[in-house]
């Protein structure tokens, strides 16, 4: 169904936003607060008129947000560490998630204390630490960085109208990110 799309929003200056529902999107340009960049092949049908069914929009007035955070779920936390066991590097499996520092010993529920982990592996391990369990991490669990990969990558093989906007700004935060190290 049409309604059911999400449409993307850029910020005055282009820069991906966010993504929202379509019905969101063609009320944000039918009260002005928007336009029109790219249309899905579906249209809103009105009483007497048909709308073209917004896909990309832009905002007229810029917006100031604070830094975007990638959400802390299960999904993340297996796309984070390439779909692959973090003790042994087995990939291919049904993976679960694995908390470093145990949580009834006091570790968080955060970034930097999950990792995925084969089925046999997490059972291993137990209630215990990696050290305590004679077992290495193949790498430290960060907090992966907000890019526009990250936060729009799920959307890209669905909305291919959405590539022009997102991977340039992809583009520009890698080579930030390479001029940074």
């Amino acid at each position: 169904m049409a309604i059911e799309r999400r449409a993307l929003v850029l910020n005055q200056n282009y820069e991906p936003l966010n993504v929202c529902a379509v019905r969101r999107a063609f009320v944000l340009v039918y009260h002005g607060k928007a336009e029109v960049i790219e249309t899905a092949d579906d249209r809103i049908r009105g009483v007497d008129t048909d709308f073209p069914l917004p896909s990309v929009i832009r905002l007229h007035a810029p917006v100031k947000r604070p830094r975007p955070r990638v959400r802390l779920t299960r999904k993340e936390v297996f796309a984070r560490d390439d779909q692959r066991c973090q003790y042994c590097g087995i990939s291919g499996i049904e993976l679960t998630l694995d908390h470093v520092m145990p949580r009834h010993r006091g570790g968080p529920h955060e970034w930097e204390n999950l990792v995925a982990a084969c089925r046999s592996c997490n059972h291993r391990k137990g209630g215990r630490t990696p050290a305590e369990a004679r077992m290495n991490l193949m790498r430290q669990p960060v907090r992966p960085a907000a890019t526009p990969a990250a936060l729009f990558g799920q959307y890209l093989e669905r909305y291919r109208e959405w590539h022009p906007f997102l991977l340039g700004w992809m583009d520009r935060s890698k080579r930030s990110a390479a001029a940074a190290s």
